[in-house]
């Protein structure tokens, strides 16, 4: 995802065009929207990787209903009755979707899929009847019903599936010789095979089962215990399954755990909270419990081995981000909230530079973020060559509260590691702090 555009949504009334990086850091004041950004990122996702219409109550975004999710400039009724989200992927692949209201919740009305001048264009006009625009290099072409294989009608609306993954059936060549039920619009000649070859190239409708969904992690993630049981728990924002991810490794004890450990442990020492992390299990059966221990060396010798419980707690509360950010073969895109939380500020650096790791190796990360020592670290890898992230690979977005809306500043990175282009408002807090204390 290369940038994104919003208009009436949340507290982005005006609209905001935001540019994303492989490593895209969100910071700014608490209620300006950074979470409802995350939240839009992953429901763009849902509707073109994931072929369906978002869920905006899903944990950790619970941002509400519609009457929630439409900008209003106060208390009472959306001042808008739509919103509109924008995304650029890159490489000539667009997708544009407008969302309007269908009980309580947001449903896209308009949908928008374009692959270098071919586009795929999906209304709704709220009374769940589809119709489908479809626009070429030689034309334009509309259709106001969907089939299916059996030539039953189907509102993608109601089926709550969503473009492209219901518009391969419709364009295959030998059904286009039958019936398309594509009208020409504008002046353009009939829709033919040739037009149905230029849909069967569209990207994007292959794209989306190559991917994986983004992980999502809560600004809170699980506390410890001192046992765990080996009952498989399912994934979920808190990191409560990082735990037997662990222990499904270890017990294997190949070298996909080896490699796991080193990693782990080479980002505990120089975070400073740990040295060597295990899984014990406190019995012979697989179906035994089991526990995770951690041990922090001393300048002569090891210290002792301590249950996870017995450390600090931000070696709990972090263990669900490595877990998920160090994992081989992992390419999916990561929304981070405060992945600091917890942690002692040299560790929140030691994080930046993890991240940068990881998003210099080919992984997009954002991540909301407080610390500017996380902050720091970022830019000062940047400058010293530390990844192979560049200054281009980083995006700092700086949310601005403005009376009752939120301005979004896209800030960038230059070789040394300085910010440049950011609005005078930018750390003006910090700036105001700093001659306090120098000048009183």
């Amino acid at each position: 995802m290369k940038e994104i555009t919003l208009r009436d949504y949340r507290c982005f009334h005006e609209k905001q065009v935001s540019r994303l990086a492989p490593l895209t850091l969100l910071v700014g004041d608490n209620s300006t929207g950074k979470t409802s950004f995350l939240a839009i990122i992953r429901a763009l996702w849902d509707c073109i990787y994931g072929h369906r219409i978002p869920n905006f109550k899903e944990a950790p975004f619970d941002i509400g209903t519609f009457e929630q999710i439409a900008y209003r400039q106060n208390g009472r009724a959306p001042q808008s009755s739509t919103f509109e989200v924008k995304i650029h992927l890159g490489h000539g692949l667009d997708a544009e979707f407008e969302f309007g209201k269908q009980n309580t919740a947001p449903v896209p009305i308009k949908t928008c899929l374009g692959d270098n001048g071919v586009w795929l264009k999906e209304f709704h006009d709220g009374q769940r009847k589809s119709s489908i625009h479809v626009t070429t290099p030689k034309g334009s072409w509309e259709t106001s019903q969907m089939t299916d294989s059996r030539g039953t009608v189907m509102s993608l609306l109601t089926s709550r599936r969503l473009l492209p993954t219901t518009i391969p059936e419709l364009f295959f060549p030998e059904y286009i010789n039958k019936n398309s039920g594509l009208t020409p619009i504008e002046g353009s000649p009939d829709f033919s095979p040739s037009d149905s070859e230029l849909i069967a190239n569209f990207r994007l409708l292959e794209l989306f089962h190559d991917k994986e969904r983004p992980f999502a992690s809560a600004p809170v993630r699980s506390q410890p215990q001192r046992t765990y049981s080996p009952d498989g728990l399912i994934s979920n924002p808190e990191g409560d399954n990082s735990p037997m991810i662990l222990a499904d490794l270890a017990f294997v004890g190949d070298k996909t755990w080896t490699n796991f450990k080193d990693k782990l442990e080479q980002f505990g020492s120089s975070a400073g909270i740990f040295d060597e992390i295990d899984v014990n299990r406190l019995g012979k059966s697989q179906g035994s419990p089991f526990e995770i221990q951690i041990r922090k060396y001393g300048s002569k010798r090891k210290g002792i081995k301590q249950n996870l419980i017995d450390v600090g707690y931000g070696v709990s509360q972090v263990l669900p981000i490595l877990t998920e950010l160090l994992l081989p073969e992992s390419d999916r895109i990561a929304l981070l909230q405060q992945p600091e939380v917890h942690l002692h500020p040299s560790a929140q650096a030691a994080l930046g530079s993890l991240l940068c790791k990881i998003s210099g190796q080919g992984r997009q990360l954002i991540v909301e973020t407080h610390s500017d020592h996380l902050l720091d670290r970022v830019r000062m890898d940047v400058r010293d060559g530390k990844t192979d992230l560049k200054p281009e690979d980083v995006s700092i977005l700086f949310f601005e509260r403005n009376d009752l809306s939120v301005q979004i500043h896209s800030i960038r990175l230059d070789h040394l590691g300085n910010i440049f282009n950011a609005p005078v408002s930018y750390r003006k807090f910090f700036m105001e702090e700093t001659r306090r204390s120098l000048w009183g």
